[in-house]
């Protein structure tokens, strides 16, 4: 492609670029068995035994309000919600299949009350649609690699139906695009072995949600499985590489570049527990310190975090997520200027902590206490002002006795006297704004 796409993407993402942190939601029939989103293909369930959750499924506490006002009171600023996975069940009102929310016993458009609670509040919103489909009777089944009934020959299918299958999924993308109204996000899973870039007859896919929605922005995955490999990465991507990278349930370790070193745009997508779709058995929740450190992580290379939660058969976000939600919300309301609209420094990485910047403020997150003084190295000469951004506060900036030899650096600490070792006003991560004089 030519540079007018990258300047594109660029102008497309500038949004998701300062918004930085949102949430991913993974919610279908599979809340009923919770044994995670995946538990039809790992249990190789066949569609006879999958139907009883289709016939049950009633979430009758679903309040997509609350959802939102969880998401906004995290310091979320955009949230993506799961319109079709992998098994095939659509939580809106496909004109294209019956199988979806509005035909069980709830009767209702889940994904329209989604986006209208989440617009409420302010948040931008996105669709999360699996280019996978176990229950299409036109979607490869036998020798496919992952689909519930791939070792059962009674599954063979004629390869040339699979465009029955294409047509079908080019069709519900397009309702999506056309009958929702404005999108931000389409979040495309996923490609794997052959079955990826124009196999999804991709380009004419992109093309088509370009001239619905040409400001949407677009995962990499119609072009790579998990979001690695993909053309995103070279210097020319194609049509169907997408708009930003999505790394999932790991931090890339020096963020994510083209082949040129550019900075490209990148999510990670994790989950606050360890699974995707709800897991009633699953407790281990990853700890507010946890996300908020990961999050700092990402925007300290640039990128965003999507944090997913599984509400369960009911409807409902498991009280353990939202009070995790809570926590790092309570932070991000004190802190959330050192995330939104900021990326990577272009600074060494300190040894106790990490930076984001956003013009002439940096932001030092202190992750563990320092003996003495903390050192800011190479920045000698350059700090006009520094504050606890959390409320305000004067941080003392010094050059104590202990600190002589370090003339190409800074230092400043949380106290007086200024040599003197202090404890972290938040040990989650302590932020401090400290205002640059430009070079």
């Amino acid at each position: 492609m030519s540079q007018s796409y990258i300047e594109q993407r660029t102008e497309r993402t500038e949004w998701f670029l300062q918004d930085r942190f949102g949430m991913f939601i993974h919610w279908g029939l599979y809340a009923i068995p919770a044994r995670g989103e995946w538990v039809k293909s790992v249990e190789r369930i066949s569609d006879e035994n999958y139907q009883v959750y289709f016939d049950e499924f009633n979430p009758d506490r679903y309040d997509p309000k609350e959802w939102a006002k969880a998401a906004k009171a995290a310091g979320m600023k955009y949230a993506v919600l799961t319109a079709k996975h992998h098994d095939g069940f659509c939580l809106f009102d496909s004109k294209l299949t019956d199988y979806k929310s509005t035909n069980t016993k709830c009767e209702r458009d889940l994904v329209r009350e989604f986006l209208d609670a989440f617009r409420a509040e302010g948040l931008k919103v996105g669709l999360y649609y699996s280019l996978i489909d176990w229950h299409h009777s036109d979607y490869p089944a036998y020798g496919d690699s992952f689909h519930p009934m791939r070792d059962n020959e009674a599954y063979k299918r004629d390869p040339a139906s699979f465009g029955v299958y294409i047509d079908y999924m080019h069709g519900q993308v397009r309702e999506l695009l056309t009958e929702y109204g404005k999108l931000d996000i389409m979040w495309f899973d996923f490609s794997y072995d052959k079955m990826k870039g124009e196999a999804w007859r991709a380009t004419e896919l992109m093309e088509m949600i370009r001239s619905i929605q040409p400001h949407i922005i677009v995962d990499n995955r119609l072009d790579a499985s998990g979001g690695e490999g993909g053309s995103i990465y070279t210097n020319n991507p194609s049509i169907y590489s997408g708009d930003f990278a999505s790394p999932e349930q790991i931090i890339p370790p020096s963020g994510v570049t083209d082949e040129g070193g550019n900075s490209i745009p990148w999510e990670a997508c994790i989950t606050l527990n360890n699974n995707w779709g709800y897991d009633a058995t699953d407790h281990i929740y990853k700890t507010a310190k946890t996300v908020i450190r990961k999050l700092v992580e990402c925007v300290s290379k640039n990128g965003n975090l999507l944090l997913n939660v599984g509400p369960d058969a009911k409807g409902e976000i498991p009280r353990k997520s939202l009070a995790v939600l809570e926590e790092v919300g309570e932070w991000m309301g004190k802190n959330g200027d050192s995330i939104y609209g900021c990326g990577q420094a272009d600074l060494p990485k300190p040894e106790w902590g990490r930076y984001t910047r956003k013009g002439d403020k940096l932001y030092a997150h202190l992750l563990e206490e320092s003996v003495g003084p903390v050192n800011l190295l190479g920045l000698a000469g350059r700090v006009k002002a520094v504050r606890l951004l959390s409320d305000g506060a004067e941080v003392f900036v010094s050059r104590p006795w202990n600190a002589g030899q370090y003339r190409n650096d800074a230092f400043f600490n949380f106290a007086r006297p200024e040599h003197g070792t202090y404890p972290l006003p938040d040990e989650r991560d302590t932020v401090v704004e400290i205002t640059l004089i430009e070079e």
